[in-house]
C-alpha cells in the first residue's frame, strides 16, 4: 500500500468532510477525485488510516471523518498558506480603510474576519506590557500627584497618576519631561523604569520623585488589559454544525479572556504556516475548546532595541512575540486554508495600519 496515496486520500476526506460535513465514502472519494484507483483500494487506504488514528467510522454511516490527527496532519502538510481571493482582499482593505480611530479598526477587523470566516474572531488591543514608549508628558496636577501621560509606538494613550512630596513645577516638569524622552524614547516599559531609575537626583527630580514615576512605568509593563478585546461572530457558531451539548462549553470558553489571549499568543510563538499557528481539539489545553479549533497570528511586532546586558541575554522567543493578535475560533471541521488565510491577512493590515497611524486611544 502506498503511503504518499494513502495521505492524498486522507487529504481528500478532510477536504470533503470541511466541505459537507457528512461522513465520506471511497465511492464519493473515487468520484470526486483523481485518485487514480478503484473504490475497493479507497476503502483499504481509508480502513488503514482509522487504524492509524487519523479517521473514526460514526455508527451510523459506512463512511469516515477525520479525527483531530486527522487534522493536524491536514494542517501540517499544507505547503504554503493559501491567499485570499481578490474580492476577500478589496473587501478587507475597503471595510478597514474607513476606519476612523484604532479601536475603530479593531472592531471592524473582528467583523470582517468573521464575516470571511463564519466563525468567531478575536482582535486584541496592542499590549502594554509589548508596547514600546514614543513619548512622556510629566504634568502637576496637585500639590502631591503629577499626571504621567505616555504614547506608545501605536499610537495608544495611557495616563496614570504618580503621587510623591515636593512635586515640581511646571518648567520642572517639563525639563522631567524632556529628560525622560531623551533616555526612554522607543524603549519597553520594563527599559524605561530601570533607565529612570538610574537617572541622577537634581533639584528638579529629587529620589522619591524619580522612583515613584519608575513604579509607575513598572506597573504599565506589568499591565494586561484582558477587557481590550475586540469580538465579532459569536452567533454564527449556532450555524456551524457544532452539536448542541458543545455549544454551551465552547460558549464560556470564550468568556475565559485571560486564558484565550494566552493560548493565542502561545500559537504565535511556533507558528504553522506564515506566521500563523493552530490549536486543534486537546492542543488548545481547554476543555471548552476540545470540538473547536483556535487560529491566531500576531501583528504589529516590536523591534525591541537592546540597552544592556540582561536585555541582550533576553529569550528570542519573548522578543519575537507580538504586541497584539489576531485569531478565528470554530469547529474543528473548520475550513483551515481560508480561515489561516483570512488571519493572515488582517494581521498583515493590521501591522501596516499600526506602522503607518497612529490615532492614540486614551485610558
Amino acid at each position: 500500500m502506498s503511503q504518499t496515496r494513502r495521505m492524498l486520500v486522507l487529504r481528500a476526506v478532510v477536504e470533503d468532510y470541511i466541505r459537507q460535513q457528512e461522513p465520506v465514502g471511497s465511492s464519493a472519494l473515487a468520484a470526486k477525485h483523481n485518485l487514480g484507483v478503484s473504490p475497493a483500494t479507497i476503502r483499504n487506504d481509508m480502513a488503514a488510516l482509522e487504524e492509524e488514528g487519523y479517521l473514526v467510522q460514526p455508527h451510523t454511516s459506512a463512511g469516515r471523518i477525520p479525527t483531530e490527527k486527522g487534522y493536524r496532519y491536514f494542517v501540517d502538510s499544507q505547503a504554503s498558506l493559501m491567499p485570499l481571493t481578490a474580492e476577500q482582499r478589496r473587501s478587507v482593505t475597503s471595510f478597514l480603510s474607513d476606519s476612523v480611530s484604532l479601536q475603530d479598526t479593531l472592531q471592524r477587523a473582528a467583523r470582517i474576519l468573521a464575516t470571511i470566516t463564519g466563525q468567531f474572531a478575536v482582535v486584541s488591543a496592542p499590549s502594554l506590557s509589548r508596547s514600546l514608549m514614543r513619548h512622556v508628558e510629566i504634568l502637576p496636577v496637585s500639590t502631591d500627584s503629577l499626571l504621567l501621560v505616555v504614547i506608545t509606538e501605536t499610537g495608544r494613550v495611557v495616563q496614570r497618576i504618580v503621587h510623591a512630596a515636593h512635586m515640581p513645577d511646571l518648567e520642572q516638569s517639563q525639563r522631567i519631561s524632556d529628560e525622560i524622552n531623551r533616555e526612554c524614547h522607543m524603549l519597553t516599559f520594563r527599559q524605561c523604569a530601570a533607565r529612570i531609575r538610574a537617572l541622577p537626583t537634581n533639584e528638579d527630580l529629587h529620589a522619591p520623585l524619580r522612583n515613584a514615576i519608575a513604579k509607575a512605568f513598572t506597573g504599565l509593563e506589568n499591565e494586561e488589559r484582558t477587557n481590550e478585546l475586540f469580538t465579532s461572530g459569536a452567533s454564527s457558531l449556532t450555524h456551524q454544525h457544532i452539536d448542541a451539548e458543545n455549544l454551551a462549553p465552547l460558549f464560556d470558553a470564550l468568556e475565559e479572556q485571560v486564558v484565550l489571549m494566552r493560548l493565542m499568543y502561545d500559537l504565535t510563538i511556533h507558528p504553522d504556516q506564515g506566521g500563523v499557528g493552530v490549536a486543534i481539539g486537546s492542543e488548545t489545553h481547554t476543555p471548552g475548546l476540545l470540538h473547536a479549533s483556535v487560529v491566531s497570528s500576531g501583528y504589529g511586532r516590536s523591534s525591541t532595541p537592546h540597552t544592556d546586558e540582561e536585555d541582550a541575554n533576553a529569550n528570542s522567543d519573548e522578543e519575537q512575540m507580538p504586541i497584539a493578535v489576531v485569531g478565528s475560533i470554530g469547529p474543528t471541521h473548520m475550513n483551515y486554508a481560508v480561515t489561516m488565510a483570512a488571519v493572515h491577512a488582517v494581521a498583515r493590515y493590521l501591522t501596516e495600519f499600526l506602522r503607518h497611524d497612529h490615532n492614540g486611544t486614551q485610558e
